[in-house]
C-alpha cells in the first residue's frame, strides 16, 4: 500500500471534529512525502488545516449545508499535549476565577504547560501555552492543583481563611476531603507566608 493509500485510511478512521497532528504520520513514510500527502488531501477538502501543524476532518452543522464544526484553539492545544506526553492544565489566574478566589475572568486564555511555549491559532481565536516550572502543574486538575495554582498568582497578605472555605464549599469537598487538599497544599512549593496562612485555616478545622 502506497504512503499516501496508508494515510488516507488512517485518516478515515479519524473522528470529524477533532484535531490530530501530521507527525503522527510521520512514520508512515519521509516527512516530504507525509507533507504532501496532506497538502493534496486538505486541497480536496478530505481534511482542513486549523493551526500549525494540526489538521481536522471537516464536520458538517445539521441542516446548515455548506458550515462546517471547526475545533477551538483550546481543543488544539489539548490535542498538541496529548500528542508529545505533556501536561497541560488552566494558569494560575484561570485557576483562581474557577474556584471563586477571584471574581474577573481572565481576559486571554492561557494554559501552563511543562513543554514549550508557543500559541495556537483558530480562525481569528488564539490560546497561548507557557512553560512553567513543573512544581506548578502538580496534581494537574485535582482540587489540591486548582487551589496550589489558584493561589500561587495572589497575595498571602490580602488572604483571608474564610474565602478558603468558599473554595472547599465550591469544589463540594467532604471533612476529610478538606483534611487531605489542605494538608497536601500547604506542604507544597508555595512560600512561608502561603504555610503561615494555610495552617491558620487547617488550626480552625474548616
Amino acid at each position: 500500500m502506497s504512503i499516501t493509500a496508508q494515510i488516507e485510511s488512517r485518516i478515515a478512521r479519524m473522528r470529524k471534529g477533532v484535531p490530530f497532528s501530521i507527525e503522527g504520520f510521520y512514520e508512515l513514510g519521509t516527512e516530504s512525502a507525509v507533507q504532501k500527502a496532506f497538502s493534496r488531501l486538505a486541497k480536496s477538502g478530505e481534511i482542513v488545516r486549523v493551526s500549525k501543524g494540526f489538521y481536522v476532518r471537516p464536520k458538517s452543522i445539521e441542516n446548515l449545508p455548506g458550515a462546517k464544526v471547526m475545533p477551538s484553539p483550546e481543543e488544539v492545544a489539548k490535542a498538541w499535549a496529548r500528542n508529545y506526553g505533556y501536561k497541560l492544565v488552566s494558569n494560575g489566574f484561570e485557576a483562581a476565577y474557577r474556584i471563586g478566589l477571584q471574581t474577573q475572568a481572565p481576559a486571554r486564555t492561557i494554559y501552563w504547560t511543562n513543554g514549550p511555549s508557543r500559541e495556537f491559532k483558530v480562525g481569528n481565536s488564539t490560546v497561548e501555552v507557557k512553560h512553567v516550572a513543573s512544581s506548578k502543574l502538580k496534581w494537574l486538575n485535582q482540587p489540591e492543583g486548582m487551589i496550589l495554582r489558584g493561589l500561587s498568582v495572589m497575595e498571602p497578605e490580602h488572604f483571608k481563611p474564610e474565602q478558603l472555605r468558599k473554595v472547599f464549599k465550591r469544589l463540594s469537598l467532604t471533612g476529610s476531603e478538606k483534611e487531605r487538599v489542605l494538608s497536601n497544599v500547604k506542604h507544597s512549593t508555595l512560600n512561608s507566608q502561603w504555610r503561615q496562612k494555610l495552617a491558620q485555616v487547617e488550626s480552625a478545622s474548616v
